[in-house]
């Protein structure tokens, strides 16, 4: 895996109270090469979006700062490499930077991008992770494990659970007034 020594492959797309964060364990080899997150066109995630209506329109990878507005947030547990999951070093995977990022910004619901991901929030072995929401943990924000969108995931593909997340999102905005 091929790594930077200080500079982030994608930059966070974070800010305190969002709506929602994507997590993701690594840019893959397409995002990391344009310099823009869920990049390769095989890719799901812009689909996925637009399709439960979690964004009013469908965007390009390129134009992933315009998520921030909408209070959706982006990152990934490894900021310095790049590649297929299987292929990065666990090392590589800071998952006490990301703690501290849920700490410091307070997103209401986090949603993870594949069960890798999800496995080093919840501290638990992938098999043992389903999709969906998670039990919630005592005052911290609502949890999502959704289908990897990758091209490389298909056969294990389903809107379900990003329908379930969009319904999360829509009760939460309500409730929150916005």
């Amino acid at each position: 895996m091929p790594r930077a020594p200080a500079t982030h492959v994608l930059p966070d797309r974070l800010a305190a109270d969002l709506r929602v964060w994507f997590v993701g364990t690594a840019a893959g080899p397409m995002s990391a090469a344009v310099g823009a997150y869920y990049a390769h066109p095989g890719n799901r995630f812009w689909r996925a979006l637009h399709e439960t209506g979690i964004t009013p329109r469908l965007f390009a990878p390129h134009e992933f700062p315009d998520l921030l507005p909408l209070g959706i947030g982006l990152t990934d547990f490894c900021k310095t490499g790049w590649g297929v999951d299987a292929d990065i070093a666990r090392d590589a995977f800071d998952a006490a930077a990301f703690r501290r990022k849920v700490a410091r910004f307070k997103p209401r619901t986090l949603a993870f991008t594949s069960k890798m991901a999800a496995s080093l929030w919840l501290g638990r072995a992938t098999g043992k992770i389903a999709t969906g929401r998670q039990e919630d943990h005592a005052g911290g924000p609502a949890i999502f494990v959704l289908p990897s969108p990758s091209g490389l995931a298909t056969s294990y593909w389903t809107i379900a659970p990003w329908k379930e997340l969009a319904a999360h999102i829509a009760r939460d905005a309500a409730m929150h007034g916005r």
